[in-house]
């Protein structure tokens, strides 16, 4: 037993051995023009180990089974070298052409390099056939290398002389290995985002595992996003005409200065419905009375009902999908336009706070790559205060340390500070018991929450600079609010501050993803990438409009009301009439208009 589970444990190894190597290969090759030392190198190696451990295993998986059989059987060898062959021919294609093809497309290798099979004759016009041969070479020479390296070093497993408790001990390693595969047991499984750890976008590419790389976007090349193709060309550009201008004309000054510090504040699943907006007047006492002292966005609309969408719509300016969440798609996100690279190019600077797993749903890869120079999240925080919630450390706590980071911040330069909220998302579990509703309940509690940081902040100097956002992810639906309901997506937004030149209410039908022009409108600054982020203070915001998807649905709100639409059953399941058909025509067409902007990224 002893010598199998050595075998195992060498054929392990040797793979995770092999992906460090390639990280280093990757880095000596592509290393001009980017500026790193032996510490970086470092950093690389130790923050990808995750990745490539949990994608090591998956090519043990073959060993594994050998080795059990090999309890009872002797199996020839040649089922083992050709194993290894195949493996050491695919690692050795993935890391060749991933380092190749880097310096061109600056992002690591997936499936999107399949797409150009069916044309090789383009996709080689960039490059000799010196270039091609050369990498033939290094490709063969490296497979016959990593063969030889497993077949020396791992070798076989002995045949025979087992007994029924190993048999067993290897069922009770099977699931270990899934736990390990899935990257533990955290609600955030393995993803290219995990190993994510810089500004510098070449050390977190270096970082990503390539044949992870490769075989996660399996599935999502070619037409993985649905292009929602209704319309011709000049159909689409009648029924879009208007709808997205990305100038601020004239817009009406909100702010008594145009660098205030910023705090955007994104709560939990804080839909309409637990607000005076829906007509709830003692679930968020505090949040209700805030919306009358500072400037209050009274027809705000949520773009999505996931969170991963709705953030990348709130600080990107980017409608959401209905089947597609592009913050999990590292090669669309990162280049998308972001509230934080925009204030980082002012001399902001700019950091994220979240305190549950910063690795879900690609999170950790977004914010990165889209201007936060720094995060904190649920591993900065003590194995105590993670425990505080089902979801990580607990929203007084994390205000508690944004407020203290406030104080403590640098004088003199300008900051962005972004906060997601955890508690109030199942299973509710928060440290009061206010209302029976353990819903409505969890609500109170983040209304407390953001009511005591508010309060403090007052007390403070660095209120007199401040802008402070607060605007939910998403809405919730609960007790017969969904889709069919206008509350749903009826969310509230207001600024508050010092910063706000007075109280009043903005009464334009508009989106999260609205926020980005508005506010850098504000600020004085270009928002010109933002395509489809509107300033709704501008006197060129004319199609007043709001927009929503849900999964596989659409929803269109306007000044006649609104509409949604099933795209699987193919049916209104609100607003059905003749306003109902106009405004599913401009629902569709931003579907077709926003996916094929996607698809082009």
């Amino acid at each position: 037993m002893k010598k199998r589970l050595t075998f195992l444990a060498k054929s392990y190894g040797l793979t995770v051995l092999l992906f460090v190597a390639a990280k280093l290969a990757f880095m000596l090759c592509n290393g001009t023009g980017h500026d790193f030392g032996l510490n970086d190198v470092a950093s690389v190696v130790t923050h990808g180990l995750s990745l490539d451990l949990s994608t090591a295993l998956y090519f043990l998986i073959v060993p594994f089974l050998l080795t059990i059989a090999s309890i009872w059987i002797r199996l020839p060898r040649w089922i083992y070298w050709t194993y290894y062959g195949l493996i050491a021919v695919a690692f050795a294609l993935a890391f060749v052409a991933d380092t190749s093809l880097y310096p061109f497309w600056q992002f690591k290798l997936d499936a999107s390099c399949l797409q150009y099979l069916a044309t090789p004759t383009e996709a080689m016009a960039s490059v000799s056939t010196g270039y091609l041969l050369l990498r033939l070479l290094v490709w063969l020479a490296a497979a016959a290398v990593i063969w030889l390296l497993y077949r020396s070093f791992a070798k076989t497993p002995p045949a025979g002389g087992g007994r029924w408790w190993e048999a067993v001990l290897y069922v009770l390693l099977a699931p270990l290995m899934v736990i390990g595969i899935r990257g533990g047991l955290d609600e955030s499984t393995t993803n290219i985002g995990q190993v994510y750890f810089s500004q510098n976008q070449f050390l977190n590419h270096s970082a990503v595992n390539p044949v992870f790389s490769f075989l996660s976007s399996l599935g999502k090349s070619g037409n993985y996003i649905d292009s929602y193709d209704y319309y011709d060309d000049q159909q689409l550009a009648a029924l879009t005409e208007g709808l997205y201008d990305t100038r601020s004309t004239d817009p009406d000054t909100l702010l008594k200065t145009t660098r205030p510090n910023v705090v955007i504040i994104i709560m939990e699943s804080c839909g309409g419905q637990f607000t005076n907006l829906g007509g709830d007047s003692t679930t968020m006492p505090r949040l209700n009375g805030l919306r009358r002292e500072g400037i209050d966005f009274s027809q705000c609309y949520a773009n999505s009902w996931r969170t991963d969408r709705g953030v990348v719509s709130i600080l990107s300016g980017y409608p959401a999908f209905p089947l597609t969440s592009v913050m999990k798609i590292p090669e669309k996100s990162r280049k998308l336009p972001s509230i934080a690279a925009s204030l980082q190019k002012a001399g902001y600077h700019t950091k994220f706070f979240y305190g549950g797993d910063v690795n879900f749903t690609n999170m950790r890869s977004y914010l990165m790559g889209t201007g936060y120079a720094e995060l904190n999240w649920k591993a900065d925080y003590s194995l105590q205060q993670q425990a505080t919630a089902q979801w990580g450390v607990r929203d007084d706590l994390m205000l508690t340390a944004l407020y203290d980071d406030i104080m403590a911040a640098e004088a003199g330069r300008p900051w962005l500070k972004t906060l997601l909220t955890l508690s109030s998302h199942e299973p509710w579990d928060v440290p009061i018991s206010e209302i029976d509703d353990p819903v409505r309940n969890a609500f109170r509690y983040l209304d407390q929450c953001l009511g005591q940081f508010v309060d403090r902040l007052r007390q403070t100097p660095a209120w007199d600079n401040l802008l402070l956002i607060v605007l939910p992810d998403h809405g919730y639906r609960y007790q017969g609010v969904d889709e069919t309901t206008l509350v749903y997506n009826h969310v509230p937004m207001l600024w508050l501050g010092g910063a706000v030149a007075g109280p009043r209410q903005v009464t334009a039908i508009c989106n999260q993803s609205d926020l980005p022009a508005t506010l850098l409108g504000q600020l004085r600054l270009p928002h010109d990438d933002f395509t489809f982020s509107r300033d709704v203070v501008g006197r060129n915001y004319q199609r007043h409009l709001a927009y929503h998807t849900y999964n596989n649905g659409v929803t269109v709100i306007d000044s006649t009301g609104f509409m949604a639409f099933d795209l699987d059953a193919g049916k209104f399941v609100a607003g059905e009439g003749a306003n109902g058909e106009r405004l599913l025509q401009t629902g569709r067409a931003l579907l077709q208009l926003t996916s094929h902007d996607l698809i082009g990224k």
